[in-house]
C-alpha cells in the first residue's frame, strides 16, 4: 500500500490530516509523531506550492482542503511570498525523542524560516 493507514478508516485519517495540516500551517510549527509527521509534510508542501502560484483556482483548491478560511489567507499572503525563492523544502522534522506513554517516536514538524 502506498500510503499510511494510521490506524483509521479512509474518512477519520483523511479528517485527522487536514487537521493537522491546518494546525501545521496556522502554527508554523506541530509536534506529533513521526509517521503522522511523514504523511502531513508532503501535504502541507502541496498547500504552499499551491499558494506559490497564486490565482484564484490555487485559493480554492487550498480552501477546499485546509478548514480555516483564516490559515489559506496566511498561507497566500505570508507564508508564500517567504517560501518564492525555494524550489521545494519548505518543512524540516526535527527528532525529539520518545513519547512516555507508548514509546512512539515524537518529532517536530516545522516550516524553513
Amino acid at each position: 500500500m502506498s500510503y499510511r493507514k494510521l490506524s483509521r478508516s479512509s474518512g477519520p485519517r483523511r479528517a485527522l490530516l487536514r487537521n493537522q495540516v491546518t494546525s501545521f500551517l496556522r502554527e508554523g510549527r506541530i509536534e506529533t509523531t513521526q509517521a503522522k509527521a511523514d504523511t502531513i509534510r508532503p501535504l502541507a508542501e502541496k498547500m504552499i506550492t499551491l499558494a506559490k502560484r497564486g490565482g484564484l483556482h490555487a485559493r480554492r483548491q487550498a480552501a477546499a482542503y485546509i478548514y480555516d478560511e483564516d490559515v489559506v489567507t496566511q498561507l497566500f499572503e505570508t507564508i508564500a511570498p517567504r517560501m518564492e525563492e525555494r524550489e521545494g523544502g519548505y518543512t524540516r522534522i526535527v527528532k525529539k525523542g520518545v513519547r512516555r506513554g507508548d514509546g512512539a517516536p515524537v518529532v517536530i514538524l516545522e516550516l524553513v524560516n
